[in-house]
């Protein structure tokens, strides 16, 4: 059993969340999940049962939610030494989890490439996408955003560190870009590894699919 334990939000995903799943056990051997329901209204809750032969997999309903406080209270439920927060419409397609944890004696935080795919297309890695670049980068600084980049899609950590330093509870959304600014502001590190890679789906709410193509 891998020592992780995989924090994964949803809110009605219930055509991608299997598939996040699925590349978690193709990645790991019997994870812990903890799946964060945000109200969701489809049956995406039926999906993740599916799931209950393979591995161990807890949900917890969220009400008036934060993506912070989502997390953190994940945190609070989870059993393992590490985690990875994952979206409900990413997929896992390149992972070394050994390399993972040897970075994360170094680093607070270590996040993977996002590679955006509508419709089963690979498109234009445009606006926010054209952050997950090719390059290896400690305290990544995004041109677009003009401030420190982190992303909560595919993202991992040390418990203990989420337990010390949890996500702010107060915003809507950008948790991890907040939190990725204090940890620099307190001197330490968090390192984008292109090496790390997921798929991440389009959603038809989705905030950052402009310029499709």
């Amino acid at each position: 059993m891998d020592n992780i334990s995989i924090i994964i939000r949803n809110r009605n995903e219930a055509e991608f969340i299997g598939f996040a799943i699925q590349s978690c056990l193709d990645f790991f051997s019997k994870p812990e999940i903890i799946v964060m329901n945000n109200e969701s209204n489809d049956d995406s809750m039926e999906v993740v049962q599916y799931f209950n032969d393979r591995t161990n997999i807890s949900l917890q309903n969220v009400i008036n939610y934060r993506p912070g406080q989502s997390i953190n209270l994940a945190v609070n439920k989870a059993s393992k030494d590490y985690i990875l927060i994952l979206s409900g419409h990413a997929q896992i397609t390149k992972l070394d989890f050994d390399l993972v944890k040897k970075e994360l004696e170094q680093h607070k935080a270590v996040f993977g490439k996002q590679v955006p795919v509508y419709r089963g297309k690979r498109i234009t890695p445009r606006y926010i996408w054209s952050n997950f670049t090719d390059d290896r980068e400690i305290n990544k600084f995004s041109n677009i955003e003009n401030r420190y980049f982190l992303h909560n899609a595919f993202c991992f950590y040390a418990k203990e560190t989420l337990v010390k330093y949890p996500m702010p509870e107060i915003y809507a959304s950008k948790e991890d870009r907040y939190w990725a600014k204090d940890m620099v502001d307190k001197k330490y590190t968090y390192l984008y590894d292109p090496s790390i890679e997921c798929c991440h789906y389009y959603t038809k709410n989705g905030a950052t699919w402009k310029g499709l193509g």
